[in-house]
């Protein structure tokens, strides 16, 4: 594998350049005086911030931006062999490296560098523990695969040691890393489009749980399955957060505020303390809990962990108040997976609400095809579903499996649900059906946020 000379700063081109964590690596480079620059689709809100620090982007993958002047080429998974950029670099045998294998090459430069993996939650909990880590002037560098409002974006760089990142299972980019702390929110099906099983995945993270080194530790979640399988014989150090006094760290007294949010009392190395949330659902205690946990091992005082958690208002997309229009609240979530779903329809039940509309975008055939079942029944949390056609992100078309075929699988649960082809008919529907009090959800990992946004006239 190619090895990137921090000290002597080079020329690196991203291919996938605006996506959310490629766009960090390239800011984190330039910031560290290399010469960045790359490519993407099109333009974006994260591609025209590269291009006001100085980076430049190339809007359309080709051949020709592949220059001899360029001294490693970084990829992600969605790039396929036949890209141009990507046939080009290995024609011309540049060096190239993953995501994954530039993010851990950048981890060994810091003291403690930490890796927040899991199924679900991580984009959430990586907040989370920033917000707690700036709030107790610990000044780190976070990487964050969403737009985090209190750092203007997706990456803040620090100038101390601590270094926090979200560690993706997708094609195993997670093993490149090198983190000191691990955390393990959840362990679930996913990403079957790469792995074989829940075994496969269950191996993955076991061994990312190896690389934790001896004087490491790894935090996880105390109710997953089989948890000894894991765990056992790790040289690190383990703590547990959990439901019940099973775990290290477990909630007790939830309540919930007229928003949805809320607060519960943690109890912890034989301590007892009160925490408040400003994001709704059971799902963010947990995350709050691994949060927590990480902030103790670091020493945060708690009233600083209490406070950063309480201005903690999250991030984009995740249960994201857009606006209302007509007495109608929107919100915006990027749940693409069943408990995902799960977890955003119970917190919304929390929310102030007459009826809540879902409008869902399925992500995926292969995810699509492999949930199909539990999609509907997650989906049927809401009071009426309108579904979009599916988004094929890095797949393509299949004609095995569409959002008709989910539509059936929902009304046979005896819920309502529509489907349409476009986005113009998705809005005219809710324009004309959606009515004050009501709550609509636009929901999933593709372009959906521009139905409630075309709405709101944004």
């Amino acid at each position: 594998m190619y090895h990137i000379d921090f000290s002597h700063p080079s020329s690196v081109y991203f291919v996938g350049i605006g996506g959310v964590s490629m766009s960090a690596l390239a800011e984190l480079l330039a910031d560290a005086g290399f010469q960045v620059s790359g490519s993407d689709r099109s333009p974006s809100a994260l591609t025209r911030d590269l291009e006001s620090k100085g980076i430049k982007v190339f809007y359309g993958q080709r051949a020709e931006n592949i220059t001899d002047s360029i001294d490693c080429v970084v990829f992600t998974s969605a790039i396929a062999p036949d890209n141009p950029e990507y046939t080009a670099a290995h024609e011309k045998n540049l060096p190239c490296l993953t995501r994954g294998q530039l993010m851990g090459q950048i981890m060994l430069n810091y003291e403690l560098p930490i890796g927040i993996s899991g199924t679900h939650g991580k984009t959430t909990t990586t907040s989370m523990a920033g917000e707690i880590l700036l709030h107790a002037g610990l000044d780190p560098t976070l990487a964050v695969g969403g737009i985090l409002k209190d750092i203007g974006g997706n990456m803040r760089i620090g100038k101390s040691g601590y270094f926090m990142t979200e560690a993706c299972e997708y094609t195993n980019t997670f093993l490149d890393f090198h983190p000191r702390v691990g955390i393990i929110l959840n362990i679930g099906e996913d990403h079957l489009d790469f792995f074989k099983d829940l075994a496969d995945i269950r191996n993955s993270f076991r061994n990312y749980a190896r690389l934790l080194p001896r004087d490491g530790c790894l935090i996880i979640n105390g109710q997953i399955d089989n948890l000894t399988e894991i765990t056992e014989g790790l040289a690190c150090r383990v703590i547990t957060f959990g439901s019940n006094a099973s775990s290290d760290y477990y909630p007790g007294e939830i309540r919930y505020d007229q928003w949805g949010n809320a607060s519960f009392c943690l109890y912890s190395q034989g301590r007892e303390r009160q925490f408040t949330l400003q994001v709704p659902g059971e799902h963010n205690v947990y995350n709050a809990m691994a949060a927590i946990a990480l902030a103790d091992l670091l020493e945060v005082d708690t009233e600083i962990t209490a406070k950063a958690l309480r201005a903690y208002r999250g991030t984009d997309r995740r249960f994201e108040h857009k606006g209302s229009i007509g007495g109608v609240n929107i919100i915006d979530d990027y749940a693409h997976h069943p408990d995902e779903i799960t977890a955003t329809l119970k917190a919304a039940a929390n929310y102030p609400h007459r009826k809540i509309w879902c409008v869902f975008q399925p992500h995926t055939y292969s995810r699509t095809k492999a949930f199909l079942k539990d999609f509907a029944r997650s989906l049927a949390l809401a009071d009426a579903v309108v579904l979009t056609d599916i988004y094929a992100a890095r797949e393509n078309y299949d004609p095995e499996v569409s959002s008709r075929l989910l539509q059936q699988e929902i009304q046979a649960l005896g819920k309502e649900c529509h489907y349409f082809p476009t986005f113009d008919e998705v809005e005219n529907f809710l324009l004309e059906n959606c009515i004050k009090g009501d709550m609509l959800i636009t929901m999933g990992a593709g372009d959906v946020v521009k139905i409630g946004e075309n709405l709101l006239g944004k």
